[in-house]
């Protein structure tokens, strides 16, 4: 993750939490149907924020398990811990998960976190090496088109406040593997065997509380860095101005799930 988009994390982390009951948890849950940790199994959970699929997990792992969740950000790292006291298999570590030196883990799971990484294809790569042989690897990415109205409304916003030509949109690695086949080979690329490939649809209703949401509450804050109190109130009227005109009432948040083994493994995905 760069440092701008840690400062942005740690910036959002009080409406990370508000827009989590509508994004993130639905998301991380989801993801944990998928990769199954099973009572007393190791969790590593990557990039987990304030825990949307590590809480999930450390209910699942029990006691006599443990997850490990890692995160850049302090602030979002604090958040989780303030929350978690009552389960004792969840540690919470505010570190740089792509040197982190725990191994052995039976899960490796990373919901929405492996494009922040400066090279995703190696740090994710370093993820499923910290599975044990035939530990079960999780990988959670936007579908192409997912969330992509919310931003490139908020561009020009931005814009229309500052006067500054609106910035296109940022493209990056994931941009080439986020339709499903796509996801499948590169994960299959990462060493990873019996690969499969999970849609989960998700909408949002984009009312004007969780269309404001979307932008303070998740990596989309970086448009408001460096703006003053009244340029952001001009960024959010209109922001939910250009959604309105536009006829804008839901935001497709749907993602991709992929699952699959560390070599060595010939089972078969739950």
């Amino acid at each position: 993750m760069t440092d701008r988009y840690l400062k942005a994390f740690d910036t959002a982390a009080t409406d990370f939490e508000r827009l989590g009951e509508h994004l993130w948890k639905p998301i991380g849950r989801a993801t944990v149907e998928r990769t199954a940790p099973a009572p007393g199994e190791r969790v590593l959970d990557a990039c987990c924020g304030n825990g949307a699929s590590a809480i999930p997990a450390a209910e699942r792992v029990g006691d006599h398990g443990r997850v490990d969740a890692v995160d850049r950000s302090a602030a979002m790292i604090e958040d989780l811990r303030s929350r978690t006291g009552g389960l004792p298999a969840l540690s919470a570590h505010a570190a740089d998960v792509t040197s982190w030196p725990g191994d052995g883990y039976d899960v490796v799971q990373a919901v929405l976190g492996v494009f922040f990484f400066p090279d995703m294809t190696a740090g994710t790569e370093y993820l499923v090496s910290r599975a044990r042989p035939g530990g079960r690897c999780g990988f959670t990415i936007w579908r192409r088109g997912a969330v992509v109205t919310a931003g490139d409304h908020l561009r020009q916003a931005v814009s229309r406040v500052t006067g500054r030509p609106a910035e296109p949109r940022p493209a990056g690695p994931v941009e080439a593997v986020n339709l499903a086949g796509d996801f499948h080979a590169w994960l299959a690329g990462r060493g990873l065997t019996d690969v499969t490939v999970t849609t989960h649809e998700l909408s949002l209703p984009l009312t004007p509380e969780i269309a404001w949401l979307v932008v303070t509450g998740s990596g989309f804050v970086t448009a408001l860095s460096g703006l003053d109190q009244t340029q952001v109130a001009g960024v959010r009227e209109a922001y939910l101005d250009s959604l309105r005109r536009a006829g804008e009432t839901e935001l497709d948040a749907t993602t991709l799930i992929g699952v699959g083994y560390s070599q060595g493994s010939n089972a078969l995905v739950m």
